[in-house]
């Protein structure tokens, strides 16, 4: 299991458990760089050969939705750790 710890000055993000899949409510406060970041972030995945791995719904005032498959729930948040959203993520057992 991973914890992480948010860039509260540019984003906020809440996690649930929905089903199989996590969901994660993005909110970008700090339009540059992290609205491009997260296009970035959209791209990656969205080239990925796994087509139900991780689903984009964009909303305004920089908001987003992302459901994540569990078995690419690590690969998402080690993204959003590469591109600064996050600030530290750690393994806990």
């Amino acid at each position: 299991m991973l914890i992480y710890k948010d860039n509260k000055d540019a984003i906020q993000i809440h996690e649930t458990k929905n089903g199989n899949d996590i969901e994660f409510y993005i909110h970008i406060f700090k339009e540059e760089p992290f609205v491009e970041r997260m296009k970035v972030i959209r791209e990656k995945f969205d080239e990925n050969p796994a087509l139900t791995d991780v689903f984009f719904y964009v909303y305004p005032n920089h908001e987003y939705r992302v459901i994540v498959r569990q078995d690419y729930y690590n690969d998402f948040v080690l993204e959003l750790m590469r591109h600064q959203f996050l600030l530290s993520v750690e393994w806990t057992a």
